[in-house]
């Protein structure tokens, strides 16, 4: 029941001034955490005095882990079947050119027997990729 002229329309609008402070909170999380996401096989690089190479174009990257495990880029594979599977990737393209990046735990031998690979699949360029050196460590 209605009295008199009074209107009993409620007011509903959204303060949206929370909304955008959360969502401005959350750009800047993402912003500092995406880069810490990019590298996902944790290795120990081993140091060099060395100036960084630049790049043509993006690279593949081989990863050796502590544990003899390879990558390339951030696929496994075996170092049985790494020629082939060099070879195939490698097939169409132009520059012949590989990174390696071996953890500084990984003995020797092993890998030799890796580049021994990818030299054996026509890879004529390995650019081995190391830490700038520090005193005392």
């Amino acid at each position: 029941m209605r009295t008199g002229n009074q209107d009993h329309r409620t007011l509903s609008e959204i303060n949206v001034t929370p909304l955008v402070d959360v969502m401005l909170v959350l750009l800047i999380i993402f912003m500092v955490t995406a880069p810490m996401m990019e590298q996902g096989i944790e290795i120990d690089l081993p140091q060099a005095s060395a100036k960084a190479l630049e790049s043509k174009e993006k690279q593949l990257i081989l990863t050796i882990t502590r544990d003899n495990e390879i990558y390339l880029n951030k696929r496994r594979c075996e170092l049985e079947g790494l020629r082939n599977k060099l070879k195939e990737l490698y097939n169409n393209r132009s520059d012949k050119e590989i990174y390696l990046r071996a953890d500084s735990k990984v003995p020797y031998g092993f890998v030799i027997k890796t580049m021994a690979e990818i030299k054996g699949a026509g890879i004529e360029d390995l650019a081995l990729i190391t830490e700038p050196y520090e005193e005392g460590r």
